[in-house]
């Protein structure tokens, strides 16, 4: 099967379709062959002129193996190329990118590259209007048959991505109409933010994007590094060292009280994570290891826009004296490694905080974390499962300041906040996102910021609804999600499971909910041709009305209810 590896074919149905059909033409090109093959020691005892048949024989095996697998592979990239044409022989460029977009794949994906580069160099070679017909269409996507064909048959995370995007999208409106809040300006490179800027960008872990509003402009992590520093820090050296400096509890104000009064127990600060970022290869100077980390952040970045302000870090030392403060009085309490040198871990942990992403650049980080550590646009792993999962519990617990545990009483997510005004927010298994708007509240999170993440639970119980995840519907319960939350259609989970799934979600609903148009559940159930989920909801329906009486009714009430209950 050297061939198949040539290919390097990775779709799992065209490589058993094409393993069929070698293994068919094998067993049909010399059955003696086979028989002789079951017998190693006559084989052994062969002359020379017998082996050198079978080595002929063996090549010409391989060249149909061959033949079989481009075959098969071309027939695969012309199946799909008919799926995106709806059975036109050609299609537009902008009509194919258009396809793609849908799909939640940018043009911009480094899985795409060959692609891309494919259409590019057609255009320029026809120097006007390019129309993708079935050749182009195989050299452009023979590279990527195993994503593109994911995509199109809607195989991916989100399968309807255009309606999930538009869901987003209200998310986004509403939220930018919220008020309040005040830019920091205790660092003056950040006050000089405008506080209407304000950006969410998200990717899934099949690499499927959306953005909405300012999202291609430059902002410091701040805070938001953290995470990603002790990610870092523990995919290296190990959570058993990281952890001999570091606490697992919120250290909330930055203040030297907050830190008195939890040293005792964990060694925390809200500095929490340069003792051990500055363990980080310990032999290398300050620079080496800014080096070192900012290749990490690239890498989880997809190679996105990654940038520094030293701007904003100059303005970090010269207005650091609490934080000073701080790692002096950490360093008199031997807080800090061994031979450690406090000033440059500070002046390290001001750079980290200057480091700059935008919206686009960081949702891929939030979700490398929510892909177990591999970069969902490039594939690459680039951190260690353990180090995910240990940092997902921190920013679980900690992330969000004095709000943390408010945080994860509503919301129920990983999340870490920074003082630009920046969430990093992980859905794990799903996607990352991330919210930037300078306005903070009083305890340093993102008024803006805050409003979509708890509204973001809506379209995280619309789609575990929507999936059949009944495990996710429960935790949400168990987490006290109201379950009868609704979207901006006024639309419950329950409409949506009525219409999709259906799977013991009506236990924690009730019944009658309608959304904006008047349909109640049971009408989507209906209208949507789900015979066992109506017959379920009716029974339900009848059982509820008749242990809980009668009040404002639908016509299908007060039908139950002279059917089923004997009310008036």
């Amino acid at each position: 099967m050297h061939s198949l590896k040539r290919l390097r074919i990775t779709n799992a149905g065209v490589l058993q379709l094409l393993k069929h059909a070698v293994n068919s033409a094998l067993v049909g090109s010399d059955s003696n062959v086979f028989s002789r093959s079951q017998q190693p020691f006559q084989l052994f005892c062969r002359s020379a002129a017998l082996h050198h048949n079978r080595q002929q024989h063996h090549q010409a095996v391989n060249d149909l193996d061959q033949t079989e697998c481009r075959n098969s592979l071309i027939s695969g990239m012309d199946l799909l190329f008919y799926t995106i044409t709806e059975g036109k022989e050609m299609i537009s460029v902008s009509q194919f990118v258009s396809a793609l977009k849908s799909t939640g794949l940018w043009t911009s994906d480094p899985r795409l590259r060959d692609c891309m580069r494919h259409l590019r160099l057609a255009m320029r070679e026809s120097g006007g209007t390019v129309m993708v017909d079935q050749k182009l269409f195989r050299k452009c996507v023979g590279a990527n048959i195993l994503l593109l064909t994911q995509a199109f048959r809607r195989k991916f995370i989100i399968p309807d991505f255009e309606v999930f995007a538009s869901n987003m999208d209200q998310l986004y409106y509403s939220t930018q109409r919220q008020e309040g809040g005040h830019v920091a300006d205790y660092i003056p490179q950040l006050a000089k933010f405008s506080p209407n800027l304000w950006g969410v960008s998200l990717c899934t872990v099949d690499g499927q994007r959306h953005s909405a509003g300012d999202t291609k402009v430059p902002f410091c992590l701040q805070s938001c590094v953290k995470p990603l520093e002790y990610a870092i820090a523990v995919h290296e050296i190990g959570t058993e060292h990281v952890h001999r400096y570091v606490g697992k509890e919120p250290s909330g104000l930055n203040s030297l009280h907050s830190v008195n009064t939890k040293l005792l127990q964990h060694k925390n600060t809200v500095l929490k994570g340069f003792p051990s970022s500055s363990s980080l290869q310990p032999n290398s100077n300050k620079a080496e290891r800014f080096d070192y980390v900012m290749e990490y952040l690239k890498k989880m970045a997809g190679t996105e826009y990654v940038g520094f302000s030293n701007a904003t870090f100059q303005s970090e030392k010269e207005t650091g004296d609490r934080n000073f403060a701080i790692g002096y009085y950490l360093k008199e309490k031997k807080c800090f490694p061994e031979n450690a040198d406090m000033i440059a871990a500070l002046d390290f942990y001001f750079q980290l905080c200057s480091i700059e992403v935008t919206c686009e650049s960081g949702c891929v980080m939030a979700a490398t974390l929510a892909n177990g550590g591999i970069c969902p646009i490039t594939g690459e792993r680039v951190l260690s499962a353990e180090a995910v999962r240990n940092t997902l519990s921190l920013m679980h617990s900690c992330g969000m300041y004095d709000f943390s545990g408010q945080f994860a009483f509503h919301v129920g997510l990983p999340a870490k906040s920074g003082v630009s005004g920046a969430v990093l927010l992980v859905v794990p298994n799903i996607m990352g996102i991330m919210c930037w708007s300078p306005p903070l509240d009083r305890v340093g999170n993102s008024v803006r910021g805050i409003h979509f993440c708890q509204n973001k639970s809506v379209v995280n119980l619309m789609f575990a609804a929507y999936s059949g995840d009944v495990s996710a519907l429960r935790r949400f319960a168990l987490l006290a999600v109201d379950m009868e939350e609704k979207d901006y259609d006024s639309r419950t989970g329950l409409h949506v499971a009525s219409a999709e799934v259906f799977q013991h979600f009506f236990i924690t609903a009730y019944i009658a909910l309608s959304i904006r148009w008047g349909n109640t559940p049971l009408d989507d159930a209906r209208q949507f041709g789900r015979d066992g989920v109506v017959s379920v909801l009716t029974e339900y329906q009848q059982m509820y009305l008749c242990s809980n009486g009668s009040q404002s009714k639908t016509e299908d009430q007060r039908k139950l209810d002279s059917e089923g209950c004997g009310l008036s």
